[in-house]
């Protein structure tokens, strides 16, 4: 496969937006409604903020969620359907932005929290982003990401970092062209956190209620800077 991915999945989220918004609208994949979605929640209340970051919002639903909680919500995200989406139904302030852009500085305001849900998938593009994540923060603002669990989704192949295909498997029909993506172990995660300028604080796994197998982990990680 060639190496140079982040492209590819920019181009399948873009046209699977449409049916990506209705399976979340939905509530048609099973880990997020009985697992991972109330974990996100529950990791970004743990910290108290008045402000989050959404970053990769897709159509906005965490942005929402937390708004109902009397927290400030920016979300962002390359795909202009799915801003559109999110704006349509509100929430928050939501805007079109590539990880680039962040990393050049488009924002202009700080949050107590940016947090990236499912949506940390590339490689370079994800490296640069995590990097500059601090200037996008208050002082010791909190990093929160939630991935596929390393161990669980590594699956029979070789437990080390790089490229994997994508897969949508029991989304539907109305998905096609599925996203590449970048798997890094534990180890690989932590370091990226490390390196760019984070303290690892917490680690969390939700479980799935019927296999007690890990649905994914969270890293809680708070800026040094």
């Amino acid at each position: 496969m060639d190496p140079s991915n982040d492209v590819r999945i920019i181009e399948s989220w873009r046209r699977n937006a449409t049916p990506w918004t209705s399976a979340v609208r939905n509530n048609a994949i099973e880990s997020r409604v009985l697992v991972t979605n109330q974990a996100i929640i529950d990791a970004v209340l743990s910290r108290a903020p008045s402000s989050v970051l959404d970053i990769g919002c897709g159509e906005g639903w965490l942005v929402r969620a937390l708004a109902e909680r009397g927290i400030r919500g920016t979300g962002v995200d390359v795909v202009p359907a799915l801003i559109a989406h999110a704006q349509h139904r509100g929430g928050g302030d939501f805007h079109v932005a590539s990880y680039e852009q962040l990393a050049s500085g488009m924002l202009r305001s700080t949050s107590d929290v940016a947090v990236a849900n499912f949506s940390l998938i590339g490689r370079e593009s994800v490296d640069q982003l995590v990097r500059c994540v601090p200037e996008l923060l208050v002082p010791r603002g909190t990093l929160i990401v939630q991935t596929l669990h390393p161990v669980i989704a590594c699956g029979d192949l070789r437990y080390e970092d790089g490229w994997r295909e994508g897969s949508w498997s029991g989304f539907g029909d109305a998905f096609s062209d599925p996203a590449p993506w970048y798997f890094r172990t534990m180890e690989s995660w932590v370091a990226l956190f490390v390196h760019s300028g984070f303290r690892l604080v917490e680690l969390r796994e939700p479980l799935h209620p019927t296999s007690r197998r890990p649905a994914s982990a969270i890293f809680i990680a708070e800026a040094t800077g």
